[in-house]
């Protein structure tokens, strides 16, 4: 079994910083993209960043020069800086990874997600 913890979540005023972490666990080969989502009230799902296993990134024109997707290869985790939070950026941020399993199965599993409200 697969899975992924995020965790960083909370509540900022404008103009402030949070950092999102997401962790994957399990029989695990190898992970290829990692990505962050988020979903807003009443709003589809949106992608924010992603990442190569090698670290070429890309971002939504609306967090571009704001937030900053990295990652660590050996712990399994990638990570989302985001810098001058704006109540725009107000929702549920998701992870997600494309997986590898030790059984050669290929999964592509979202995290629960983490509540990220920024407000003054």
């Amino acid at each position: 079994q697969v899975q992924l913890v995020e965790s960083g979540g909370g509540l900022v005023q404008p103009g402030g910083s949070l950092r999102l972490s997401c962790a994957a666990s399990g029989t695990i080969f190898s992970i290829n993209g990692m990505g962050w989502y988020r979903q807003a009230p009443g709003k589809q799902r949106e992608l924010v960043a992603s990442i190569s296993p090698g670290g070429s990134t890309n971002y939504a024109d609306s967090v571009k020069g704001r937030f900053t997707i990295s990652r660590d290869n050996a712990k399994k985790t990638v990570y989302l800086q985001m810098n001058s939070l704006e109540p725009e950026d107000t929702a549920v941020y998701y992870c997600n990874a494309d997986i590898r399993t030790s059984g050669w199965v290929l999964l592509r599993p979202w995290g629960q997600g983490t509540q990220v409200t920024v407000s003054s």
